[in-house]
């Protein structure tokens, strides 16, 4: 019986330990966020003034998103991972706009952004895509 609650207390201190630790991740500590992969039409907009307040130029990677993902702006600056579902290409942008005509998942890109995914001509690409964590960038 002693060597049974000894088994005991030496797991629930090793268990104790293994989960009071964060997780490395790419060389830092912290937690991992939960990943969510969205699909949506892909457009694309002449940059400008975004509703994140910041100034942007058709040469910068930048992203608006639908209003109902918007909200009050908790997504601004925050970098996004978009794939092109019919010919798998795949860039980053830059969470800059709210896109107040987009579907809940569409998204609207800067021309720059929209060429490395497809060309202008299309207009309209289908596309899937998830945010990266807050402090990630390319």
């Amino acid at each position: 019986m002693i060597f049974s609650l000894l088994q005991l207390f030496l797991f629930s201190l090793f268990c104790t330990l293994c989960g009071a630790s964060p997780l490395a991740v790419n060389g830092t500590s912290g937690t991992l966020e939960k990943r969510v992969t969205h699909t949506g039409r892909g457009t694309w907009f002449n940059a400008g003034l975004g509703a994140c307040g910041d100034e942007d130029s058709n040469d910068n990677p930048i992203v608006a998103i639908s209003s109902q993902i918007y909200g009050s702006g908790g997504n601004c600056n925050q970098w996004m991972t978009i794939t092109n579902t019919k010919n798998g290409k795949v860039a980053s942008g830059k969470t800059r706009d709210e896109c107040e005509g987009c579907g809940k998942y569409d998204i609207d890109m800067s021309p720059s952004l929209f060429e490395q995914l497809g060309s202008l001509d299309t207009g309209v690409l289908s596309v899937s895509w998830h945010f990266e964590a807050k402090d990630w960038s390319p």
